[in-house]
């Protein structure tokens, strides 16, 4: 099982910790000290699935020397202001195949992400592959 707390120091802000041990910043107020808790959303999506893709591309024994995921996120306009749509670019690096990175990143959308499997829920998401083989 996995905890969470927010707890209020003061104007908009907020410390956050998990089951992790490790705290951050929060700030869902109008002048963004730090992340909002939207932001941080997408900030689990771009981990989880980089988390993935590397995996992936490692169990394959890609030489990838570099992976980067970016993500933009479109909301609603009326509360609950919910992602609608989320376009993720995936930025690799290295002496990897087009097809090994294409087949990382679709099986981490479609079955490894959990992240994704949430926001798929009221977002759709797309995505575009980016390579670099420097």
């Amino acid at each position: 099982m996995i905890n969470a707390t927010a707890t209020w120091t003061d104007n908009d802000r907020f410390i956050a910790q998990a089951t992790s041990g490790h705290a951050l910043v929060v700030d869902a107020g109008e002048k963004k000290t730090a992340s909002s808790p939207v932001e941080l959303v997408l900030v689990g999506l771009c981990a989880s699935t980089a988390y993935d893709v590397v995996s992936i591309l490692r169990k394959k024994r890609e030489l990838f020397s570099g992976v980067e995921v970016s993500a933009e996120g479109e909301r609603a306009t009326e509360p609950p202001a919910v992602y609608t749509s989320i376009r993720l670019v995936y930025r690799v690096k290295g002496n990897v195949s087009r097809k090994a990175v294409e087949d990382a990143v679709r099986l981490s959308e479609e079955r490894y992400c959990s992240v994704a499997a949430m926001l798929n829920k009221t977002a759709k998401i797309t995505y575009e592959i980016q390579l670099d083989k420097k």
